[in-house]
């Protein structure tokens, strides 16, 4: 039975399970067209740049909601395998973190093409792409931790015993498959076929989540709605 008492909560963690796949897979088919590896990247956004912006917004969103999902998928994998749950959940957590970085220089890279224009950005990030930094350490934890979690799953019979909760596992694993780095576009049939992986597992779980106890009071809800946009607002304003 859900814990209704975790951190942070299973509206959180259903809402993150659900949403987190969603808006990966639409920033994904948003950015379809562009050539996969940075110079295609950066000349998709000189050419377009609302649009290779929004889809990298919804990466990030997409890849910071799936935290949620992976605490709440870990502690029902540690009722019986605590090993895995661990190991699985900070492995995929770091490796959502190197994401989040990987985000945070692409966005700069896309200022760059605004501040000094396509070809001044492209030698800079050319000359600047293979940088020490300590978040190359969690290119591991990126390929490995959806394999260690779906691993964790399967022993733990998370997604139940049949074939169809094997399947689901399998599709946890094709997390690893998602390309990494900085202006990756990740828009190739692989791409589609991992983040697939993701929605087929995590969906389908979010939902048993938020199905499973009462729901939200009223004022709950409207601060939520309301905290998004007022939170936008407040970052602009400093």
């Amino acid at each position: 039975m859900t814990d209704t008492r975790s951190i942070p909560g299973r509206w959180v963690e259903g809402a993150g399970a659900v949403l987190g796949p969603l808006l990966l897979i639409a920033a994904v088919l948003t950015r379809i067209g562009a050539d996969d590896f940075f110079p295609g990247q950066l000349a998709a956004y000189a050419a377009d740049p609302g649009r290779m912006a929004v889809s990298y917004g919804l990466f990030a969103a997409g890849v910071v909601l799936l935290w949620p999902a992976v605490t709440a998928l870990a502690r029902r994998i540690a009722v019986t395998r605590p090993g895995w749950a661990g190991w699985g959940a900070t492995l995929v957590v770091l490796g959502l973190f190197g994401r989040i970085f990987h985000a945070g220089v692409s966005h700069l890279a896309f200022q760059l093409v605004d501040e000094l224009g396509l070809e001044a950005a492209r030698r800079a990030v050319a000359d600047t792409y293979g940088a020490f930094h300590v978040f190359k350490a969690a290119s591991v934890c990126i390929m490995a931790g959806w394999i260690v979690l779906a691993a964790g799953a399967f022993r733990a019979r998370v997604f139940g015993a049949g074939p169809l909760g094997v399947a689901r596992c399998g599709a946890l694993a094709l997390g690893c498959a998602l390309p990494l780095g900085v202006l990756k576009g990740s828009s190739d049939p692989i791409s589609l076929l991992a983040l697939a992986g993701l929605a087929a597992a995590l969906v389908p779980f979010g939902l048993g989540l938020l199905r499973n106890g009462p729901a939200p009071r009223w004022w709950a809800v409207a601060l939520t709605v309301a905290l998004v946009p007022g939170a936008y607002v407040v970052g602009m304003l400093g």
